[in-house]
């Protein structure tokens, strides 16, 4: 082949090669800014659905008030396509989006359903001609299906149309469904305020176990430094009134590690008034697991049992070390010391609440009831004397908020 040849067909070659690559890079600018279609029509429904579902679970996992069913209704109508829908209680129309809304919330709910459907609350029925005394009402059709929790219907969803529709046992096997999604997050806002009542209930009980002993030699140690050291006696004072604000306050069963630890700091502060160089303290926390939300008054009780049992009773002191560490999904918090140590058997009782230990079974109590029963504490001697106490919880559970 000649030089002349060579050439024409490299200058081809270049012109093809070219031709291609701007080709690619047109259909990859394409489908980079094109809309991607990844469901399917039907799949993008389904999420679009189940999208407008979830809307509604904040909203009524606060239970079924006319405010939580007024931010509800608008998202349960769009999710059914109806031109209205409503939610009630046993006799009212609670809250209501779309047609009829104006004069129809607020109103008895048999101003809406007919009366001998209520005295069947158990069943989704259709009402296929709605009677309404206001003239302005174009609402004609509508199911009605009752909201259950416990076995035991609380209130109503009413999905409305303004057409002379014919509805058939699809229609109301939607609504149904739908109803009972609601039920469902009406239930688990039960669930929740009952476990909420049940840890404030164990939270007072701890802080009846608060010990007496330690208030009293608190106390003590403030007003021996009066004469001696009137400025320390008074920052001591501070920090005992903070500590029992902190611990006998409202409220409040969940805080965040790092408020805890605080208080932590404030009761240790108070034992080294009484124990001088008697106590020593090591904290060494992970500082990425100050924010988790634990149980107020959990790891306290943990560091006064540690200063009761393996510090008080010896003459030379001994060290208490407060552990926390990260171990991905899950938090473990350690308190020990060097004291005498503990035995399987008075662990096992400190657990139950019949041995030794200053609300151990409280807080153990209150971690499983919580987070699971494969969260809590575990107790155990040390090699080389001493007793170990270990709290495993999770970073984060839904529900579980810090005050």
């Amino acid at each position: 082949m000649s030089g002349s040849e060579e050439v024409g067909v490299d200058v081809a070659l270049g012109f093809v090669l070219g031709v291609v690559v701007a080709v690619s890079v047109a259909a990859a600018l394409r489908l980079a800014l094109a809309p991607r279609r990844v469901l399917s029509p039907q799949g993008q429904a389904m999420q679009a659905a189940v999208h407008a579902a979830t809307r509604t679970l904040p909203h009524l996992r606060r239970g079924l008030t006319a405010e939580n069913a007024g931010r509800a209704v608008g998202t349960l109508r769009r999710l059914l396509s109806a031109d209205a829908v409503a939610l009630a209680d046993r006799d009212t129309l609670l809250a209501m989006s779309g047609e009829g809304a104006e004069h129809h919330a607020g109103q008895p709910l048999s101003t809406l359903v007919a009366a001998d459907h209520l005295a069947r609350p158990d069943r989704v029925h259709v009402e296929p001609r709605l009677r309404c005394p206001d003239g302005r009402c174009t609402l004609r059709t509508a199911v009605v299906a009752p909201l259950v929790v416990g076995g035991d219907r609380i209130g109503s969803m009413v999905v409305g149309w303004s057409s002379e529709r014919r509805l058939g046992l699809e229609d109301a096997r939607v609504v149904g469904e739908a109803a009972s999604l609601v039920s469902a997050q009406l239930e688990l806002a039960v669930v929740e305020d009952q476990e909420e009542r049940l840890a404030r209930a164990e939270l007072r009980a701890l802080r009846a176990q608060i010990s007496p002993h330690f208030v009293y030699n608190a106390l003590a140690a403030i007003a021996s430094h009066i004469h001696s050291d009137p400025d320390e006696a008074r920052e001591l004072l501070t920090e005992f009134a903070q500590f029992t604000r902190y611990a006998f306050r409202g409220e409040r069963p969940y805080v965040t590690l790092a408020d805890e630890l605080g208080y932590v700091e404030k009761y240790l502060r108070l034992e080294r008034a009484r124990f001088g160089e008697r106590l020593a303290v090591t904290l060494n926390v992970a500082p990425e697991v100050l924010p988790v939300v634990v149980p107020t008054l959990s790891l306290q009780p943990l560091v006064e049992n540690a200063v009761r049992h393996g510090i008080e009773g010896r003459p030379e002191g001994g060290h208490v070390q407060i552990l926390g560490r990260d171990l991905g999904g899950d938090v473990e918090l350690r308190v020990t010391d060097d004291g005498a140590g503990i035995s399987p058997e008075a662990a096992r009782a400190a657990l139950t609440g019949a041995g030794r230990g200053i609300g151990l079974s409280n807080v153990d109590g209150r971690l499983r009831s919580t987070f699971g029963d494969e969260y809590g504490l575990r107790i155990g001697g040390r090699e080389g004397g001493g007793t170990a106490v270990t709290m495993t919880l999770p970073k984060f559970r839904a529900g579980v908020r810090a005050a």
